[in-house]
């Protein structure tokens, strides 16, 4: 092994001390990914990975930036706009990505992407027709 490789390791070590650490944050963000729109909490995130929330919750920001509920709302949000761009009405959407009230799927929708739902999906139809 020469020196490159050797430093290589070494700061591999560093940067990701405990695989295990990387690997439960990893699993988080797989199980939001495909069950993002079902009821989630932190109690089940953390229940699904066997550590604390409180743990999961420091570790979910330390290497995401965002914490598992932000994560989770983001990538919610990303998903109705794509049903939206697929003509779903808004209701069908905010129900579909796991929102349960349209008027705080609404604002949060607005507060992310800059419009309000059904204006998105007005302008989509506009550039797909």
């Amino acid at each position: 092994m020469n020196f490159y490789q050797k430093e290589i390791n070494r700061i591999r070590t560093v940067c990701y001390k405990n695989q295990e650490q990387l690997q439960t944050v990893i699993r988080t963000k797989k199980f939001i990914d495909v069950h993002f729109e079902k009821e989630m909490n932190l109690n089940l995130l953390s229940n699904c990975q066997f550590t604390s929330k409180f743990h999961l919750l420091r570790l979910f920001k330390k290497y995401y930036g965002l914490t598992p509920m932000q994560y989770l709302t983001d990538r919610r949000i990303e998903k109705a706009a794509e049903y939206l761009k697929k003509k779903m009405t808004v209701t069908e959407t905010c129900f579909a990505v796991g929102f349960e009230c349209t008027s705080s799927f609404s604002t949060l929708f607005k507060n992310k992407m800059g419009i309000a739902p059904a204006a998105f999906q007005k302008s989509n139809f506009r550039k797909v027709d």
